[in-house]
């Protein structure tokens, strides 16, 4: 399947996990499953979640603010615990969250994700078996497999005909434009019948897009909290918490500045990627209250730096510039980053177009270049004169290089 094109055109979207963890502030299933919960404790937050103040209309126009063109949320983690009134399974909360979340988003012009956990640690027919080839000496976990002596393929059967009956649901009500998947490790592609999965999801969304945690059938890369050093290639996505914690979790105030998010949003994209930024809303539904303002300050940077963002491709390879960079469709125009005050001319290696002019974005002032040196093929570095004091940005400054034709690029090592 082709890569749809909203999806390396977005750069931003917004990450939600929501679940019955909110209630107590837990991580979301692996505090049971590694028993730092007791499991009966962990599943009484179920009867304790209100969403009383859930209004997804708020969300999508904050996420639109915020500069978002998706967002994705967690329709099932691998508690099993539902988000809309499945009828397959007995753990859900009674009430549709989805179907209003899908509504609010596509209102707002969002693309529709949902995030769909491959495994279930509570459903009674899902330790049944292991993923084949795992050592036999390695230790099991109650909630997620059992010894091989002890497997149960029919069991299994009745568990992916649970699977399938909810993504069912899924597919056919809301139609998502992106599903995300997680839970792969705990079995292997034929057991999860992947091929299969794809087929039923894309008989309702034919146009759905589908990260890397569909195997086979993935569509992107997923690299998840740490920001890769060599992008990947092709499309991705860096999935990135705003504190230390994807679900909300009462003690942890220990969130990014927006500096430092900025900065992961300008690397990732100018590495030709997303960034998937995650929020965790309390148990009643209000994303907190610093989140919301960081969301809001990206969105004030991107909305004045939008020509660098919408509408680009990876920008130059390390080496070229001290910062990320970005390129225009048309290969045209290079947008530089700078995070520090220039102290003297910025430097770009390696441009074999000449370059026809310099502003700062947002400002529009013009900045003067020069090129000095180079020899034969070997070309001469472009000087940029610093922007003065008032064209700078208090978080990330962006020059606008106009080029005199497409964008070319001497890679080489010189004369010996």
């Amino acid at each position: 399947m082709p890569m749809q094109p909203w999806f390396t055109d977005a750069k931003l979207g917004i990450f939600i996990h929501w679940g019955i963890y909110a209630v107590d502030g837990v991580q979301e299933s692996w505090s049971f499953y590694d028993d730092i919960v007791p499991h009966d404790r962990y599943m009484s937050q179920l009867d304790r979640f209100t969403g009383a103040q859930y209004d997804p209309k708020a969300w999508a126009d904050l996420f639109a603010r915020a500069g978002a063109r998706y967002a994705v949320l967690t329709s099932r983690h691998h508690d099993g615990v539902a988000l809309w009134d499945t009828a397959y399974g007995d753990l859900n909360l009674g009430r549709d969250y989805i179907g209003p979340y899908a509504d609010a988003l596509r209102e707002k012009g969002l693309k529709v994700g949902l995030y769909y956990s491959h495994s279930d640690w509570n459903h009674p027919d899902y330790a049944s078996t292991r993923k084949p080839g795992r050592p036999p000496e390695q230790e099991d976990n109650r909630y997620s497999e059992v010894a091989a002596e002890f497997e149960d393929l029919d069991a299994w059967e009745r568990f992916i005909a649970y699977r399938d009956g909810q993504i069912r649901e899924l597919a056919s009500r809301y139609r998502p434009d992106l599903m995300w998947f997680d839970g792969e490790w705990d079995r292997s592609e034929e057991q999860w019948r992947i091929p299969e999965l794809a087929a039923l999801i894309r008989s309702h969304s034919p146009d759905v897009v589908f990260n890397a945690r569909m195997l086979s059938e993935g569509d992107y890369a997923t690299p998840e909290q740490g920001a890769p050093i060599e992008p990947p290639d092709g499309p991705w996505e860096l999935c990135l918490t705003i504190n230390d914690s994807w679900g909300y979790q009462h003690h942890d105030h220990n969130h990014k500045s927006l500096s430092q998010l900025i900065r992961y949003f300008t690397e990732t994209i100018g590495g030709g990627g997303n960034l998937l930024l995650d929020v965790g809303p309390m148990e009643d539904g209000t994303i907190p209250e610093p989140q919301a303002e960081r969301l809001e300050g990206l969105g004030e940077w991107i909305r004045t730096h939008s020509d660098a963002v919408y509408g680009t491709v990876r920008g130059l390879p390390a080496g070229h510039h001290y910062g990320p960079s970005t390129l225009s469709a048309d290969r045209r125009t290079l947008y530089l980053t700078l995070y520090d005050i220039p102290r003297a001319e910025i430097g770009v290696r390696g441009l074999v177009t000449p370059v026809r002019k310099v502003t700062v974005l947002g400002t529009g002032t013009e900045l003067a270049h020069r090129v000095v040196g180079g020899l034969h093929e070997a070309v001469g570095v472009v000087w940029i004169d610093p922007p003065a004091e008032g064209d700078l940005d208090p978080y990330a400054t962006v020059l606008a290089v106009e080029l005199d034709g497409e964008l070319e690029l001497y890679r080489g090592s010189g004369r010996f």
